[in-house]
């Protein structure tokens, strides 16, 4: 009965950190390419259960060489095995920005920010003040020659990640990589987005500010190739993959799953008590 507690104390912690999990999807619904997290379980070990008092010599000759043959197994609970996060595709959401990227395909944007690069599926980027191209909290978006200095209507980004600026206000010869033909005639290729990708992208570190770290399970970074880069479309920016509907019914389950998992403990406790109480009174 002892250990019905804590068998029943693992269930709601488990639970616990489930619910953290639905509750932190559901604070980011609205922000532009968050991820969901999901949690994973997996069983204690379990306990083989042997007779009492019998040697299984002679009664079981064929059955295992220990004193006592094994009755079957018990479960001890659940704990976490594993938090993650879900890189399922987002929908695209229209806001006529320039500024605005979205990715259709696996792939990430290449953050410069003051503890080394970072990594991010939000592509809701503004103009800085010095010209760059930078993300909501002023991180430099990286290009696969450095940070990328525009100017307001004066860009395009094609579906490679290629960014173009009309030849006729190119100021800066030193950003310049060749030229070529484009929607505007006669234009400069500024440069092109670092796009990366990952060996294991679900076990990326989450930042804040829909930053992510790499890990050693992840892998390092690695450039994507022309040909297996993700679409890039400008003027759209991907919403997060929560569905709120499904994280609400998922919340309505765990707190089902914790009241189950409460109420296991208090009948273990009842149990125990009755027990205590009775081997008393015959005493």
């Amino acid at each position: 009965m002892v250990r019905g507690w804590y068998t029943g104390a693992s269930g709601m912690r488990a639970q616990q950190w489930r619910l953290d999990a639905v509750a932190n999807n559901l604070a980011n619904v609205d922000v532009d390419g968050y991820k969901r997290d999901v949690t994973s379980f997996k069983a204690f070990p379990e306990l083989l259960l042997r007779r009492m008092n019998d040697d299984g010599v002679y009664r079981h000759p064929f059955g295992s060489g220990d004193a006592a043959p094994i009755m079957g197994k018990l479960g001890t609970g659940v704990e976490v095995n594993e938090l993650f996060t879900d890189f399922q595709q987002g929908a695209m959401k229209e806001t006529q920005s320039d500024f605005d990227l979205a990715m259709d395909g696996k792939g990430f944007f290449t953050i410069a920010t003051p503890w080394g690069e970072r990594y991010t599926r939000n592509g809701s980027f503004q103009l800085g003040k010095e010209g760059f191209l930078e993300t909501k909290e002023g991180y430099p978006v990286l290009g696969e020659q450095g940070p990328i200095r525009v100017k307001a209507n004066n860009f395009q980004v094609d579906k490679d990640g290629r960014v173009w600026i009309n030849a006729e206000y190119a100021d800066d010869p030193s950003l310049m990589i060749s030229r070529e033909d484009n929607t505007w005639g006669e234009a400069v290729l500024l440069d092109t987005l670092q796009l990366v990708e990952f060996d294991l992208d679900r076990y990326l570190e989450k930042q804040g500010s829909s930053l992510y770290r790499s890990t050693e399970t992840s892998g390092d970074a690695r450039v994507i190739e022309p040909g297996n880069r993700p679409r890039v479309v400008q003027g759209f920016v991907e919403a997060s993959n929560v569905d709120p509907v499904v994280e609400m019914v998922r919340m309505i389950e765990v707190n089902r799953a914790y009241e189950a998992n409460q109420k296991a403990v208090q009948t273990s406790d009842s149990m125990l008590g009755t027990l205590i109480n009775q081997v008393a009174r015959v005493g």
